[in-house]
């Protein structure tokens, strides 16, 4: 099993540097932006492509540290109503299996996306709980007119290049449970497209990951260390919040997401929070976690995802580093 970290929390800093600190702290796994929400700074894509030389000296900048790139990460909306954000985003897809093929990673990490109610709407509709056949309808859209569809490209494109697609289990998307990844996998035939087991948008689902890990088994490509802490809000609200504010595309720190949209602003006294590794789950749960990963994969790549907002970039990566390396026993 290699542990590492995906580098979008040093987003800031040149590849070699963040290698260089995921080396300090004890990893070996990285994984690297190569589109769809936000830029891929670690990524040199025009040369990747033309030239095997420069595959060749960028490997070298990896093996240089003694860190391995395990895969590469697209999170975004491939089935946007907006056809300026879906367009970047589907390409940048479709994209990113060529380019981890030529690199040799065998494992691309993405979302499932999410589209409109209808064909005539203009922002994506997450549909859950049909309880009304309205919804039932918006089902049928969602799924068979679209994402279906795309999917199939997906792992047509996939199985071309060997290379596996681990979608996150990210709620706002068709996929967002293991019903909905296998729902998918059933739908499309796949033999390329599965799960990247990311605990913490389980955990708010009421979801147990290590279950989920035993039920989905070999679906299970890829994962993900982040931490989600359930609070005291959630008791009177539960976990379903729609109190996070908007962020202005001009404001400091805003955090662009395709088009005109932007990440939103998280809401004061939250039913939950992502945070580091061991933060919100113990040690030991920890431990069980990488267990029952290494069952279904002994070579399984888990790399933190560090979205604590209570800690600074440093101080949070190294706080989960600390913490998966101690569950792992290392």
């Amino acid at each position: 099993m290699k542990l590492g970290a995906y580098t979008a929390c040093l987003h800031d800093k040149p590849l070699t540097e963040a290698l260089a600190v995921l080396k300090g702290m004890g990893l070996e796994s990285a994984e690297i932006n190569s589109g769809g929400f936000i830029p891929e700074p670690h990524l040199p894509i025009d040369g990747i492509l033309a030239s095997a030389q420069a595959r060749q000296d960028y490997l070298g900048l990896f093996d240089e540290h003694g860190i391995t790139l395990t895969a590469l990460n697209c999170n975004g909306n491939p089935l946007h109503p907006n056809r300026v954000v879906r367009e970047k985003h589907s390409g940048d897809l479709l994209r990113s299996l060529e380019l981890a093929a030529l690199l040799g990673v065998k494992r691309v990490v993405t979302m499932s996306g999410t589209p409109a109610a209808s064909a005539a709407g203009s922002n994506p509709a997450w549909n859950v709980l049909p309880w009304d056949s309205a919804y039932l309808d918006v089902q049928d859209y969602q799924w068979n007119e679209v994402a279906i569809p795309f999917w199939k490209t997906v792992q047509e494109r996939a199985a071309h290049f060997d290379v596996k697609v681990a979608i996150e289990m990210h709620p706002h998307n068709v996929v967002y449970n293991p019903a909905t990844l296998e729902r998918l996998v059933d739908k499309i035939h796949a033999t390329h497209v599965g799960a990247e087991m990311d605990p913490s948008h389980l955990f708010w689902q009421g979801i147990d990951p290590v279950e989920a890990i035993g039920h989905l088994g070999s679906l299970v490509y890829n994962a993900a260390a982040k931490d989600t802490r359930i609070n005291p809000a959630a008791r009177v609200n539960g976990v379903l919040d729609d109190r996070f504010g908007r962020v202005q595309p001009d404001e400091p720190g805003a955090v662009g997401l395709g088009g005109p949209y932007t990440l939103s602003r998280w809401p004061q006294d939250s039913s939950w929070d992502f945070v580091a590794v061991g933060r919100g789950h113990d040690i030991a749960w920890w431990t069980a976690f990488l267990q029952a990963l290494e069952k279904v994969d002994p070579d399984m790549a888990v790399n933190i995802e560090h979205e604590d907002q209570e800690l600074d970039q440093l101080e949070g990566l190294a706080a989960a580093a600390k913490a998966l390396l101690q569950a792992a026993g290392r």
